[in-house]
């Protein structure tokens, strides 16, 4: 059995594993567009605020040790730009090198992850407007904090990871706004418990 799997992060990162444990002959690929796989999202944060030193201790595996450990065969830097459930292939671009080709699967496995919501503003596309989901996006933020050491940060949403990032750049002495459209902090936590939060 052939299996593809689309997206490397927490959910196909851990699918490849779960299946490889389950069928030991299987052939594992999983095509991950940026260029880190199985990494937690939540330390990113961390990273920014110097919590977490090294930026090899925000990613768990690498393509190499996936490799090594399961035989999973992973490709970063490639994007999966159409899928044909006929004759079970996806099309492939190496964002790289820009060359595309095709894989065949038997089963197929969609774990693409979540996007930011940006919106439509005028500014949006300044380099001070940052979005937080990926590693690239970490690196990058970090490298602007150290660089301009900004003294103040507005932080769209208030969910788990905002409130992460909140935290982190208060701690380098940055001082936060949260903005956001639900009227508390942490929607899925009860009223009450988030006003604890808010506190």
């Amino acid at each position: 059995m052939k299996v593809v799997i689309v997206g490397g992060v927490a959910g196909g990162a851990s699918a490849a594993a779960r299946i490889r444990r389950l069928d030991e002959h299987a052939q594992i690929i999983m095509i991950e567009r940026s260029g880190y796989v199985s990494y937690a999202n939540c330390g990113l944060p961390y990273y920014v605020g110097g919590v977490i030193k090294e930026q090899e201790e925000l990613t768990l595996q690498t393509p190499e040790s996936f490799w090594d450990r399961f035989r999973i065969d992973v490709r970063v830097r490639q994007e999966v730009t159409a899928i044909d459930p006929e004759g079970k292939t996806v099309t492939v671009r190496a964002l790289d090198s820009g060359k595309i080709y095709t894989e065949t699967y038997d089963k197929l496995l969609l774990a693409p992850g979540a996007k930011p919501t940006v919106p439509a503003l005028s500014g949006v596309s300044s380099e001070r407007v940052f979005t937080l989901r990926t590693v690239e996006d970490t690196l990058r933020i970090r490298r602007f904090v150290e660089g301009q050491k900004p003294k103040t940060a507005v932080l769209a949403g208030g969910g788990f990871i905002g409130l992460e990032m909140a935290e982190n750049l208060a701690e380098m002495g940055v001082s936060v706004t949260i903005v956001q459209r639900p009227k508390q902090l942490l929607a899925p936590l009860d009223a009450d418990m988030a006003s604890f939060v808010h506190a």
